[in-house]
């Protein structure tokens, strides 16, 4: 397959602005593999499709406001800082992107807040807009965390194109968020409500919490035609023996294993056993799913409906098949279902 295959006409009024007003009362749209059927329904009708011992994989990462404003010293030109992983907590390094990244450069210094208490300097270049920075600040390691989250805003996709709001720091997390992690949402999850979560458990469905901390990389644009020369950027990754337990005894009563996103699918196929179980793990992945590709362990996924030419649209068109994700995202042009991060979902069974 090539990068060409996965190319659509998207009318920018699809693009989601603001989340559905109530999470589970988005739209759904749902696939049938099997059938190849596509029927249209509401998020919360999911239930509909679950069963006792089901189960469900959440990935539970938590977004942190990772989108920072700097005034640079001397000239005061205010520079965003994209915080996108911490490199060495003691020495407070920090890997980020920079925006406008030409005016940066090593040695600069950066001040953040009314009263410029903190403030970082740029030690080194990693690519075009990525830079090292170390930052500086009286007080523990505790109190810097405390200062980022403060002067951090909630980092919505760029595409999003209004200004942050305070509801966005809820809504942008999933409601079974724990570790903090991510610079952006596994977004999938985000159409579940505490109601919607308590009726599945109450049917007897399982629930097994992975952690794949969401970088930028799942983003990148791919920028090669032939799929097997993109190189997917490293993410944190961590699933324990819980959710190994959950998962492989679902496999061998051969109930339904949905993966809740694509976060979730990729962080359970980065940890398979010769004989197809889930392991446990505590690392990095940098897995990148594209047709043709044999699913080892979910057989049902949950997940929103994503920009053309992506990693995203390539593995799940990997898992439903790439002739049927192509009818179903017509349809969904067609039918007005919103794209993206806040956008609707689809289930495929």
């Amino acid at each position: 397959m090539k990068l060409s295959h996965f190319g659509f006409n998207l009318p920018e009024e699809l693009l989601a602005e603001y989340p559905a007003e109530n999470r589970d009362e988005s739209r759904l749209m749902v696939l049938d593999r099997k059938k190849q059927t596509i029927e249209h329904k509401m998020f919360k009708d999911i239930i509909e499709y679950f069963d006792e011992d089901d189960v469900l994989i959440l990935n539970n990462t938590k977004v942190f406001p990772a989108r920072l404003y700097g005034n640079k010293e001397k000239t005061g030109a205010r520079i965003e800082v994209f915080l996108l992983r911490e490199l060495n907590e003691e020495q407070r390094l920090w890997d980020v992107l920079v925006d406008p990244a030409r005016k940066i450069r090593i040695g600069n210094k950066l001040y953040f807040g009314d009263d410029d208490t903190l403030v970082a300097e740029v030690i080194d270049n990693t690519t075009s807009r990525g830079r090292t920075l170390r930052f500086l600040y009286d007080g523990s390691y505790k109190e810097f965390r405390r200062k980022l989250n403060e002067l951090g805003e909630t980092p919505l996709p760029k595409y999003i194109k209004r200004e942050v709001q305070p509801e966005d720091e809820e809504r942008y997390q999933t409601i079974y968020a724990k570790n903090e992690g991510a610079v952006a949402a596994p977004t999938a999850g985000l159409h579940f409500s505490k109601h919607l979560l308590k009726r599945l458990e109450i049917k007897g469905v399982k629930f097994a919490e992975v952690t794949l901390h969401v970088g930028l990389g799942t983003f990148n644009p791919v920028e090669v035609e032939d799929l097997s020369k993109h190189k997917m950027d490293s993410e944190e990754l961590k699933i324990e023996s819980k959710a190994v337990e959950i998962v492989n005894a679902a496999k061998k009563r051969k109930k339904r294993i949905c993966a809740v996103g694509t976060t979730a699918m990729r962080a359970i196929e980065s940890s398979v056993s010769s004989n197809g179980e889930l392991n446990e793990i505590d690392g990095w992945t940098n897995k990148f799913i594209f047709p043709p590709y044999d699913f080892s362990i979910a057989n049902c996924m949950i997940t929103n409906f994503h920009t053309p030419k992506s990693t995203l649209l390539m593995m799940v068109s990997a898992f439903a098949g790439h002739d049927f994700i192509k009818k179903a995202y017509e349809e969904a042009v067609k039918e007005k279902y919103k794209f993206y991060s806040y956008g609707d979902a689809m289930l495929i069974i």
